[in-house]
């Protein structure tokens, strides 16, 4: 009878693990895609209205958690790690406008430089 019973408390541990082991997977995918981003953030020149100091907090608030999305994305093309760099110093600055820095809009402008990104990134 013990046997059945640690058998059945490895498979529930086991089967707690698992789930845990998912949810983690879970939280680190992107819940925006590249396209959905630069379209919010960008083409839509919230970035810019943020960075200028223009933006609501709102605003600032919806530019912060999209951005925050970015780097959990997929390099569309071109070196992962240069992806990760790029993409997480314009998270970051984003995230320094939304906490009120100083200079946190001049160094968001810097970040989110489009042309340095899509040289190596954008699709054709």
């Amino acid at each position: 009878m013990k046997r059945w019973q640690w058998m059945i408390g490895g498979v529930a541990a086991i089967a707690m693990c698992s789930v845990a082991g998912l949810r983690a997977a879970d939280e680190a995918k992107a819940k925006h895609s590249v396209k959905e981003i630069m379209a919010k953030c960008m083409k839509s020149g919230l970035c810019k209205k943020v960075a200028d100091g223009k933006a609501s907090k709102a605003e600032t608030q919806a530019l912060v958690a999209m951005l925050s999305e970015l780097p959990k994305n997929k390099a569309p093309k071109g070196d992962a790690d240069s992806w990760s760099t790029k993409t997480a110093a314009v998270a970051d600055a984003a995230k320094a406008v939304g906490e009120g820095k100083d200079g946190a809009g001049a160094a968001l402008a810097k970040a989110a430089n489009c042309a340095a990104c899509h040289k190596e990134h954008k699709p054709s």
